[in-house]
């Protein structure tokens, strides 16, 4: 049950942003939820890359192939995951600071000008 854990938590972490995501009535409460999404996908690259009893991928002072090494790609990945994360929450909270500039109002169910 241990090694699904992680796993399982990834899953909870992520329906629970998604359930605040469609049940928001404010737009930066669902930029948040959209954030709490994101971080499902930091439990999972977490889940993935970890290897019990390993060390870094750095192979100054360990000869390759004498001791198990988590694998560089997914702590790529996971860096590459935080920082596009970081923008889509920057970028889209500069468009609710513009929607609420110009509507006066963070309700979506408010704005009705846009709608098609």
């Amino acid at each position: 049950m241990t090694h699904v854990l992680p796993y399982l938590v990834a899953v909870w972490v992520f329906l629970i942003g998604c359930y605040g995501l469609a049940t928001s009535r404010n737009l930066i409460h669902a930029v948040g939820c959209l954030s709490v999404c994101q971080a499902a996908t930091y439990v999972l690259l977490l889940a993935v890359g970890y290897r019990d009893d390993a060390t870094a991928p750095v192979f100054s002072d360990i000869q390759p192939g004498s001791r198990p090494v988590v694998d560089p790609v997914v702590q790529a990945l996971a860096l590459t995951d935080v920082v596009v994360g970081a923008t889509v929450t920057a970028l889209l909270l500069a468009l609710v600071v513009q929607v609420a500039k110009r509507h006066g109002t963070l309700d979506p169910d408010e704005l009705s000008e846009l709608r098609g």
